[in-house]
């Protein structure tokens, strides 16, 4: 019997059983490759891999890798799923444990961004909050959490998370990566060059800490960790592949324990941005005038009305502001989008 057969029931791959199993609770299943390598499906969509211990890890780190948060961000579960199958196969030699994650199987059945609530709005304990009590995605979310502390504990390597997206609207800047706030802490070199390999050329510095999955595994493990934007959603079979190679080829190298390809001019630094100003709703006043439609990275000149209320509102400063994450149908409290500037280039 092939591993891949052991792990996933017969199903072709990893996507295909967790497609298939998306509603049932199934046991721990462990195996070995021929070469050694360590195969344990922990749950439905959570799948750790773990090299012989006599084998190098010359990075002396370990790699979580998530997709599949928002169940519609279709790309990156399947370029993952084809890294699952490349491994499995013995097309290349895994050096660091890795856990790789599809976040929310139900979702990804339904083709929805959630069923009742953003998960990734669940981490860092928000998942206890009473208004989701009882909720699957905050079950799963409490679930990955757990499941990520008992892998930090496991290695004492760098810890790294890199949480895969699709974005809901189109981009003037294509793929970029969000960094979680932790006070004091500078984006690695290793790490500016593994963007820039992943053809991610745009860096939003986060400016408080939040409840998505990087956040969480930023905050609470101590990662290096991003949120990583890579172009638009898709269903199944829709994605043109060819546009992901990038972070295919980058996380297929970190695997393999190999240092990042050195990027070569024009595409050698980041472009930095950094959070001014956090779009909450306000309530029954609240007014947004950005258009439902309008791109992530689209700018807006000094004093353009972006929202307001019947005691506030919120105009751009003296210089030019740009919106990521516009949405305005979002619960009174939360985020309808931010207001970013440029803040400097980060050179590899």
């Amino acid at each position: 019997m092939k591993t891949s057969d052991y792990l996933f029931d017969a199903h072709p791959g990893w996507l295909d059983h967790t497609l298939a199993n998306y509603a049932n609770s199934l046991p721990e299943v462990k195996t070995q490759l021929p070469d050694g390598t360590h195969a344990i499906r922990r749950a439905v969509g959570v799948l750790e891999l773990r090299p012989p211990a006599d084998r190098p890890n010359p990075n002396q780190e370990a790699l979580i890798v998530s997709a599949g948060v928002h169940g519609n961000e279709t790309a990156p579960i399947e370029v993952l799923n084809g890294l699952v199958t490349e491994l499995l196969d013995g097309r290349w030699p895994l050096a660091c444990p890795v856990l790789l994650i599809l976040g929310n199987p139900p979702a990804m059945v339904a083709g929805e961004r959630f069923v009742d609530v953003n998960m990734n709005r669940l981490f860092h304990g928000a998942h206890g909050k009473e208004a989701y009590q009882g909720l699957p995605e905050a079950a799963r979310a409490q679930f990955l959490e757990e499941t990520c502390r008992q892998f930090a504990t496991l290695y004492p390597y760098d810890l790294c998370h890199y949480d895969l997206h699709t974005a809901i609207r189109p981009s003037r800047r294509e793929k970029f990566a969000l960094y979680p706030f932790v006070a004091g802490r500078e984006v690695p070199q290793a790490q500016c060059e593994f963007l820039l390999e992943a053809g991610v050329e745009t860096l939003l510095l986060q400016h408080r800490e939040g409840t998505t999955f990087s956040s969480f595994s930023s905050s609470v493990l101590k990662a290096e960790s991003f949120t990583v934007e890579l172009g638009k959603v898709r269903p199944f079979g829709q994605n043109d592949l060819s546009r992901f190679t990038g972070i295919g080829d980058a996380l297929r190298r970190r695997m393999r324990g190999l240092s990042p390809v050195k990027p070569k001019p024009p595409c050698d630094h980041l472009a930095v941005f950094e959070v001014v100003h956090e779009i909450i709703n306000t309530g029954n006043s609240f007014r947004f005038h950005v258009p439902d439609d309008v791109a992530n990275f689209t700018e807006y000149a000094p004093g353009t009305l972006i929202w307001e209320d019947a005691e506030t509102e919120y105009r751009v400063g003296p210089s030019p502001e740009s919106i990521v994450f516009p949405n305005r149908d979002v619960p009174v409290g939360q985020r309808v989008g931010l207001l970013i500037r440029p803040r400097q280039t980060l050179g590899a």
